[in-house]
Formats: C-alpha cells, sequence, structure tokens
C-alpha cells in the first residue's frame, strides 16, 4: 500500500481516540517507557515534542529534567532539510514554531554533539515490528538517525497500539527503531 494512504488512515484512527483516549493512553506508554533499562542508564535523551493526536511527550520531557537527565528537543531547519539537537533546562524554554510545533526560544538554543545522544524518541504514522516507520513525509528523523547519532544510541518509538502494521513499504535510506513501545507490549526490533 502507498505510504501516504497508509498514513492518513493510520493518523485518522489515531485522532479518533479523542483527547480523553490520547491522554489515558500516552500516560501508560511514558510509563512504560520511564521504567525501562535505556531511560534509566540514559544520561542524554533526545525527544520530539508532541502535537496533535501525537502520544503527549510533554510530562516525559519534564520528567527528565526532573530526573536530572540531560534532555535535548530537535530545531528542525527547511534549507537544508536538516535537525540539530538542542538542550532545554525547563519546558517554559519552549515557544510555538513551525506548523505549530514547540521549539526552543533563540536565546535558549543549546546545540550538543548528536553523538552525546544515549537515547532517542523516534516519532512516526505508522510502524512495523521490525521497526521500520513512516514519518510524516520530510524525511528528517531518518537522515539524522543515518548519519549524525553514533551506533550505540538506542532508538525508542512510542506509538499506540493501532499504529502497528504488518508491514511498512520501505526505501533504502529508512533507518529502522530499535524499540517499539505501546500500550499493549514492547516490541524489540532487533
Amino acid at each position: 500500500m502507498d505510504k501516504k494512504i497508509l498514513r492518513r488512515n493510520i493518523l485518522s484512527k489515531r485522532a479518533a481516540l479523542g483527547k480523553d483516549g490520547n491522554i489515558s493512553l500516552s500516560k501508560k506508554i511514558i510509563n512504560k517507557l520511564i521504567d525501562t533499562e535505556y531511560y534509566k542508564n540514559a544520561n542524554t535523551i533526545m525527544c520530539y515534542i508532541s502535537f496533535g493526536s501525537e502520544i503527549n511527550t510533554h510530562e516525559f520531557i519534564r520528567n527528565c529534567i526532573k530526573d536530572g537527565k540531560r534532555i535535548v528537543v530537535p530545531v528542525t531547519f527547511h534549507e537544508p532539510r536538516e535537525m540539530k539537537p538542542s538542550q532545554i533546562l525547563s519546558f517554559d524554554e519552549l515557544e510555538p514554531g513551525y506548523f505549530n510545533i514547540l521549539t526552543p526560544k533563540k536565546e535558549f538554543i543549546r546545540y550538543i554533539d548528536p553523538k552525546e545522544i544515549d537515547l532517542i524518541i523516534v516519532p512516526g504514522a505508522v510502524f512495523d515490528r521490525k521497526g521500520y516507520r513512516i514519518g510524516f513525509g520530510g524525511g528528517y528523523y531518518d537522515r539524522f538517525l543515518a548519519d549524525k547519532i553514533n551506533d550505540k544510541s538506542t532508538k525508542i518509538s512510542v506509538a499506540f497500539h493501532l499504529q502497528i502494521i504488518d508491514q511498512v513499504p520501505k526505501e533504502e535510506h529508512d533507518v529502522p527503531v530499535d524499540i517499539i513501545i505501546t500500550e499493549k507490549e514492547i516490541i524489540n526490533c532487533k
């Protein structure tokens, strides 16, 4: 099936969870993530800042700060299409940016070397059990995962169970994640 059609179908199912369903399942999934050894052993964690019907990562980011983790979030550039990780010390350092997605305010941008990231939380719309994903069409994460991070970084996606399908159409440049955490299970993709 075509990636665009798959993405649209799954995103409409995800949106149908509604605000209450999203909040309830997000909390369950994020708690599972925090209970993993990957989280406990990580010093530097990169996490996307959720928007819309995505699993809510805002409390996860606040939790990282509270736990003394070094938390970094993506700053995206549209020409050239790339991302850079920037450390935040407080959720208050963020403001709406491109597509209304929260991003660090200019005065709080603190770029770090991507090789320092121990754990990266990777967004996506659709996933399969081998860790392949359909993102949102920009290729930002695939380029970042392929070129920037070190081989020891653990790549985890958090997803609602309805986002898991048998097989995602993949291309040569696609980079799979290592683990997917849903409200029902933890999938080891390696």
